[in-house]
């Protein structure tokens, strides 16, 4: 075998290998970068504007507004009404509303009725953890008559509170906009459909007002096309968060039809993964089709006292009624015959409107976005722009923002609430903008902080194609597991693939390349900074480190802007490389002193006081069989309101398994003198080695509830009936194997028919019952006036257990 040959061998001489221009290494490299910064920074700075813009609630109109029209003056009129007090279902106040409901349609010359029954659970809310759950429910349905009707368009809302607040937001908005909406539509031409106004009772209970219509009521029979109001918080857009199944043809009807389309095919992918239900649950169990639309923002008065009438935006509930309005008359008007389209939408909103394409484009636009970053990065390798190392460890490197940035805010809030522990307890701070933006300027200073330690030695060009391709495996990754949200990486990182291309084949040194890469960075703001705005209310501040993640990745979009506000990259040695990292720094620093800055003064500002009490969860739970009583509380870490009545931790569910399992905060309570419900036997039978009890459970004071059951180490349940309705049997966890929660007792009390199969001698079965309010209780202190209550559907609750072996 022969030596190798050498170029010095072969007297060749050796190619040089060029190095990398410092101007080469970005995708553009202007003459006046300054100018160009600050064009471009304009540019995105008034689309942004423009894009949030768009997500404020319309200006509400007065009550002389025209008939025809929706008006949040006269709207809020009911909501006066409705949200007096709290009005938890079962409750005189709540029957009030009821009868001022009734009225209203009436007046209006609908047909009117109430829906008198009882109706188990939809879905796996509230009562869920004691056991089967029914409600005595009273609906009040009106119908307009359509003219031609191909079918039938449902608007929803639920009319009770919860207990521990009057509800005028949750959900006396919807309650109200459904009124003011039917008197628009009867003083205009009928519409083609008939149109079937559903306001539903026991919704904060266990959807079974929504689950009674939906299940039973001869106007569903036939299905149709609900549209369901509620909130979650006192202001900000009303978001159109869920859909049914194929969804296509509904969006279409909804980008066009509502005034005001804020919605996101993410939000729905989002919200169909989590265990949170409303009334739409129990149509969508029934193959109904339709919306799901609410207000989140300004979510720490949720079901709690502060959740008044005057809390409410009444620009938010009047984008709610445009909504509705224009929804009703366009689906009043529309065959309904064939509204489900076999496929879901992608949509998202943008000035002025919605955008919407069908979702079996979601996996081939995510592939083509990443063809197009490939395109991007062999284009910016053969330019000379990147070596191949410099491309893959720009790759390697955009992930350290992508992850650090979503910790550092979940650090940050656990800071704050370190100092406010009291934030544990709610949804989000009273006042919340101070720590979003600390949020937002976190992470802001670690992306420029990565950009400026890793720019000098990779090259922007590379850590620009690096971040794309991040964007662009992200949007594979959704589309095959989270499609409706895959526009979110898809999209921004096809912009900027293809504004790069565009840049490199351009002449460098005019305005095109500057002006390529700034347009595909506008895509990335259009479509992620109202995801960035929305995330916040929608998941709270616990989460806040989902809006850092996209956050960071909206500036992975923009990184040959950012790269604007640098000096030329590479190539500068002594005064000019320490002056050139100085100011590559200086983005970085002045972001993080906002962040502290920011954070401090939302401490400073959003404290607990009178108007905006800190949150305190307390029940009471007496055993009136042994006479001993408890203090409990949901609080993980009890507020010194609460510390004076718990001190320490028990497992209170063999004692009342109505509240549930799992620990709670416990301590010891004065026995008051209250009876528990009572349990008579009405009939008694064996036959075949099986026995049927037929009892009747009447709570002995105005309860909210009351609970039965069944120790199954003394018998085995094998049917169970409750008030003339069949109750599943499914064995529970525990000592009280058996049980059924029945929310708003009549006071005629509840018969229960049990069939079982004896084990022991005697049958052992535990009742309770519960009310609300906490202060003639012996030793109950009254809360200070910056000491408030958690919203919770077991907040200042007074629960009563008795055990009977029969």
């Amino acid at each position: 075998m022969g030596a190798p040959t050498t170029p010095a061998a072969t007297g060749t001489p050796p190619l040089p290998i060029p190095a990398v221009p410092p101007a080469n290494r970005a995708l553009t490299r202007p003459r006046r970068r300054l100018v160009a910064a600050a064009a471009a920074l304009v540019a995105l700075a008034a689309v942004g504007a423009g894009s949030l813009l768009d997500l404020r609630t319309p200006a509400p109109k007065p009550t002389d507004a025209p008939a025809g029209e929706f008006s949040a003056g006269r709207a809020y009129e009911d909501v006066q009404v409705i949200a007096a007090r709290s009005h938890v279902a079962g409750s005189p106040a709540n029957e009030q509303v009821r009868v001022h409901l009734e009225q209203q349609l009436r007046g209006l010359g609908l047909e009117t009725e109430v829906q008198d029954t009882v109706a188990s659970e939809a879905g796996q809310l509230s009562g869920a953890a004691g056991g089967a759950t029914l409600a005595r429910v009273r609906n009040v349905v009106a119908r307009l008559p359509g003219t031609d009707s191909t079918g039938r368009v449902f608007l929803v809302a639920h009319y009770d509170s919860v207990q521990t607040g009057p509800g005028g937001n949750d959900d006396a908005a919807g309650t109200s906009t459904i009124l003011e909406v039917a008197r628009a539509l009867t003083t205009g031409p009928r519409l083609r459909n008939d149109i079937v106004f559903v306001l539903t009772d026991a919704e904060e209970a266990c959807l079974c007002g929504a689950s009674a219509f939906a299940a039973s009521h001869p106007l569903a029979a036939d299905g149709g096309v609900v549209l369901n109001l509620e909130a979650r918080g006192s202001t900000g857009p009303v978001i159109m968060f869920e859909t049914s199944r194929n969804n296509a043809k509904l969006v279409d009807v909804f980008g066009r039809a509502a005034p005001h389309p804020v919605g996101t095919s993410f939000a729905v992918e989002i919200y169909r993964a989590l265990p949170n239900d409303t009334d739409f649950t129990a149509f969508l169990d029934q193959k109904f089709v339709g919306l799901n639309s609410a207000y989140i923002d300004g979510g720490a008065i949720y079901h709690t006292p502060l959740d008044t009438p005057a809390a409410m935006d009444r620009g938010s509930l009047q984008q709610h009624g445009d909504n509705a309005l224009g929804l009703a008359r366009e689906f009043g008007g529309t065959d309904l015959t064939d509204l489900r389209s076999g496929h879901d939408a992608t949509y998202f909103p943008v000035p002025g409107g919605l955008v919407r394409y069908p979702g079996w484009l979601t996996l081939p636009l995510a592939l083509l976005a990443v063809a197009a970053v490939a395109a991007l990065g062999w284009l910016t390798r053969r330019s000379g722009r990147a070596s191949t190392g410099r491309l893959a460890a720009g790759f390697a490197l955009a992930l350290v923002p992508i992850i650090v940035a979503p910790v550092a805010a979940q650090l940050l809030w656990l800071a704050i609430t370190t100092i406010r522990p009291g934030y544990a307890e709610l949804l989000d701070p009273y006042r919340p903008i101070w720590y979003r933006l600390a949020v937002l300027a976190l992470a802001t200073a670690i992306l420029f902080t990565w950009y400026a330690l890793t720019r000098r030695r990779i090259g922007p060009a590379a850590l620009a194609v690096g971040g794309l391709a991040w964007l662009a495996l992200l949007g594979v990754l959704l589309a095959v597991a989270v499609p409706g949200g895959a526009y979110l990486t898809t999209l921004p990182a096809l912009a900027g693939a293809l504004g790069g291309l565009v840049a490199l084949r351009t002449r460098q040194t005019g305005p095109w390349p500057v002006v390529a890469v700034t347009a595909a960075a506008v895509v990335g703001v259009v479509i992620l900074l109202p995801t960035v705005v929305l995330l916040f209310p929608a998941l709270g501040m616990e989460k806040g480190g989902v809006a850092a993640l996209v956050a960071v990745l909206l500036g992975l979009t923009a990184l040959p802007v950012v790269d604007l506000l640098h000096p030329q990259a590479g190539g500068q040695r002594g005064l000019l490389a320490l002056r050139a990292r100085r100011l590559g720094v200086l983005p970085a620093g002045a972001a993080a002193v906002a962040a502290v800055v920011l954070a401090g003064v939302g401490l400073g500002v959003d404290r607990f006081d009178a108007a905006h009490p800190a949150p305190t969860h307390l029940m009471y739970a007496l055993d009136a069989g042994t006479g001993q009583a408890r203090w409990l509380s949901e609080e993980t870490d009890p507020q010194p309101w609460t510390d004076g009545y718990v001190d320490g931790v028990a497992d209170v569910g063999d004692d009342f398994p109505g509240l549930g399992g799992g620990e709670l905060r416990a301590g010891p309570a004065q026995s008051a003198n209250l009876p528990a419900p009572r349990l008579d036997v009405v009939a008694d039978a064996t036959s075949g080695g099986e026995r049927t009890l037929r009892l009747r459970l009447t709570p002995q004071r105005t309860a909210r509830l009351a609970t039965l059951h069944v120790d199954t180490s003394t018998a085995t349940v094998l049917r169970a009936e409750a008030a003339g309705r069949s109750v599943p049997v499914e064995p529970r966890a525990g000592k009280w194997g058996f049980g059924l929660v029945f929310h708003a007792p009549p006071t005629e009390g509840i018969e229960v028919t049990l069939t079982l199969r004896p084990v022991a001698g005697r049958v052992s079965l535990r009742a309770m019952d519960a009310s609300d309010g906490l202060d003639a209780l012996p030793g109950f202190r009254p809360r200070p006036p910056a000491v408030g209550v958690v919203g919770s559907h077991s907040s200042e609750m007074l629960a009563v257990a008795r055990t009977y072996p029969i």
